[in-house]
């Protein structure tokens, strides 16, 4: 049964085709509302495609995909707007001459301008204050305390700390209250304190119903993991060159085989959208 907020994703031998060959293929997955799915394998697997894939940012080539009841590619749109997505490198990095103070109005406005009701037009004082009750509860859901940082919200992104920005862009993210969380490089030059503080930033926004769907190098224990990057003899029909990937649902050692490749480097992500176009 779908959650109130969060969503459920699910994908049948979904893949993605770019100009150098198959990003990843075959891929099944079913996750249920609230749940933290990691999507693990080193870079160049086809990991990134595949998180901008399940949030309707990239067009599949084979397949289909749901999100929230939403089957991609053709509600690609609504999907969009049910999810909200954290940096990825070559679609929406934080502005790094920015300060946080700046990031967070940016975003406060243009979720007033895209939200157009009458009632923001008619009462624009009780709009700003909706405003800054979203931006203090999506700081609280992301741990960031803007007291703690070098010069608290006049603190440039170039200034913070690998976790702070990750933090930030979480909380940018849940600006939207989206029910489809998308992270990209959660684990990226974290310490093991940080990166352990990362995920249970991110389990934690999971057991508040949102689903979590977070790129990593090295899945946390439980976690539903799609891992990428393996590499084995393939059937007639799909790509011998591409890698394959394992799915776990219970985070133990009962994996079910699918398969999930790669022939570009996340260096390449701009050159399979072109070559797939963005849905």
């Amino acid at each position: 049964m779908e959650s109130p907020h969060g969503a459920a994703v699910s994908a049948q031998d979904f893949g993605l085709k770019g100009p150098r060959g198959w990003v990843f293929q075959g891929v099944d997955l079913t996750a249920p509302p609230g749940s933290l799915v990691a999507v693990e394998g080193p870079s160049g697997s086809g990991r990134t495609c595949l998180l901008l894939a399940l949030t309707g940012r990239m067009r599949p080539s084979r397949g289909h995909a749901e999100v929230g009841g939403l089957r991609l590619p053709g509600r690609a749109g609504a999907v969009r707007a049910i999810s909200g997505l954290g940096p990825v490198p070559g679609v929406n990095e934080l502005d790094p001459a920015f300060t946080v103070a700046e990031h967070l109005r940016e975003r406060a406005l243009l979720r007033r301008r895209f939200d157009g009701s009458l009632h923001a037009l008619l009462h624009p004082r009780a709009a700003r204050a909706a405003a800054r009750a979203a931006v203090d509860a999506a700081l609280d859901a992301a741990g960031l305390d803007l007291a703690t940082l070098p010069k608290a919200e006049r603190t440039s992104v170039r200034d913070l700390e690998r976790l702070e920005v990750l933090r930030l862009s979480i909380a940018l993210a849940l600006m939207g209250d989206p029910r489809l969380l998308a992270v990209d490089d959660a684990d990226l030059k974290l310490s093991d304190r940080e990166r352990a503080e990362a995920w249970r930033l991110l389990r934690g926004i999971a057991d508040g119903g949102t689903t979590v769907l977070a790129v990593c190098g090295e899945a946390p224990e439980g976690a539903l993991t799609v891992r990428t990057g393996g590499r084995r003899n393939t059937p007639d029909g799909t790509d011998p060159a591409a890698p394959t990937a394992t799915t776990d649902t219970t985070g133990t050692t009962d994996p079910s085989d699918i398969t999930a490749g790669s022939t570009t480097t996340g260096k390449e992500t701009a050159d399979a959208s072109t070559g797939t176009g963005r849905a």
